[in-house]
């Protein structure tokens, strides 16, 4: 399939997005909830060996297919991993009908006006190109609002969108992730400054597409207007600290609004598990959310 077929997809289809892009920093933290201890690895190769081996698991799982999921999020040394002898995008695509997509921030800047701006991105254009040939819709883009200060809200945007042009004048689809934290002492007020910011920056670009990532909303069906605005492909939630059950039970309240889980949808998923053990727990998880993602 080409790129239109798999944005009509990404666009209209069912489902919800698996972020499987855990990088060096959450790995440690990913693995030990997988029931892989740092004990059981002496160095980053061993480390990313076994989390590419986690995620491998759980995309040829019989139960991970496109009936219910929507896309993945791979991290970028992902993409040079392979499936069966396949690059991990494009078993993705061409054996189960599933969107690539990959995380393509390096991190987040120290904090300074309540919010965490991305690192600088070197040879982003090369890994978007890269990413392109080898059979990738979109990128993730991820940075963080800690409180309601205006001006830190407004770099965060303005950056999300620099970048996100970039993506598109690569040719591929930017998922913009201004993440606003579930402890932000002034969530609500956080949220209406996102908004505005979107909106204005959304009223430039034409008719260019963006997605988005945005933090559940303290107040349900918050973000339709971003929902429904022409200049935006999809908008996808994170889950951000809450349980799947919380996760769920918020997500479920906002129409439109579909998950792109991380945590929320490997919680319960273990190395010891057989692979019967495993399946049910990753089928039960990925049931709950999908649910929720077209209540």
């Amino acid at each position: 399939m080409s790129y239109p077929e798999m944005l009509a997809r990404f666009e209209t289809g069912a489902g919800f997005i698996a972020a499987l892009d855990q990088s060096g920093g959450s790995t440690p933290k990913a693995l030990k909830a997988y029931g892989i201890d740092e004990s059981q690895y002496s160095s980053e190769t061993e480390m990313f060996d076994l989390i590419q081996a986690a995620r491998a698991r759980i995309i040829t799982s019989p139960v991970f297919t496109s009936e219910r999921i929507l896309g993945a999020i791979l991290f970028e040394a992902t993409l040079d991993r392979q499936i069966d002898g396949l690059g991990v995008a494009a078993y993705l695509w061409q054996r189960k009908g599933i969107i690539p997509l990959v995380k393509i921030d390096k991190g987040l800047a120290d904090q300074a006006d309540g919010v965490q701006l991305m690192k600088d991105m070197p040879g982003l254009d090369d890994l978007l190109a890269r990413a392109r040939e080898l059979g990738v819709f979109g990128t993730k883009e991820r940075s963080v609002i800690a409180t309601a200060n205006p001006a830190g809200i407004q770099q965060v945007v303005a950056q999300q969108f620099e970048i996100g042009r970039r993506v598109l004048d690569a040719g591929l689809m930017p998922i913009l992730e201004p993440e606003v934290t579930l402890t932000a002492p002034d969530r609500a007020e956080s949220e209406t400054l996102l908004k505005a910011a979107i909106l204005e920056h959304l009223a430039g670009l034409g008719e260019a597409k963006v997605a988005l990532k945005l933090t559940i909303p303290v107040v349900d069906g918050f973000y339709t207007e971003l929902i429904e605005h022409p200049n935006v492909s999809r908008v996808v939630a994170l889950s951000g600290g809450y349980s799947r059950d919380e996760a769920n039970e918020h997500l479920a309240r906002n129409p439109g609004l579909i998950a792109s889980f991380s945590r929320a949808l490997l919680d319960g998923l273990s190395a010891q598990q057989t692979d019967e053990e495993f399946d049910a727990a990753l089928a039960s998880a990925i049931e709950s959310i999908y649910a929720a993602s077209v209540a």
